[in-house]
């Protein structure tokens, strides 16, 4: 990528447009304005400074925001949901109660693979003492 155009035959040196064609490749020909951030042509941006002060940021990201399926909150939540899933895959290889293949891929934030029936059945208490009580049932003392 250039990074500084010639014009005017030669005789002026600026900074080139660092915006890509997705179709082509190519940079931007255009020279970038003086008070882009980003070095952009008017063409491509250079003239917005996205919002300045703290309201217009949070209107910004009230605006993105379309279904709050990726907001900060439901990714930790679906993150942990997974991360539980994927030690009740582990007991089930450690009770031998499959013989499937594992599952693939990058693993969830806040997992921590279960190896001996011990952790199992430490991860079986847990999720048994965390339950939420449901209502008018009572639950028992656990020994």
């Amino acid at each position: 990528m250039e990074k500084f155009l010639s014009t005017a035959g030669g005789r002026i040196t600026c900074l080139r447009c660092t915006a890509k064609s997705v179709r082509s490749g190519n940079q931007c020909l255009k020279p970038a304005l003086k008070s882009s951030r980003t070095q952009k042509c008017g063409h491509h941006g250079g003239k917005n400074k996205g919002p300045v002060t703290e309201a217009g940021k949070a209107r910004s990201a009230a605006a993105h925001v379309k279904t709050g399926e990726f907001t900060k909150q439901a990714i930790r939540e679906r993150s942990q949901k997974l991360a539980e899933m994927m030690q009740l895959e582990d007991a089930m290889h450690v009770l031998k109660m499959t013989t499937a293949t594992r599952t693939r891929g990058r693993k969830p934030t806040g997992y921590v693979p279960l190896n001996t029936i011990k952790e199992v059945f430490e991860f079986a208490l847990d999720k048994e003492l965390n339950r939420p009580a449901q209502v008018g049932v009572q639950v028992s003392n656990i020994k």
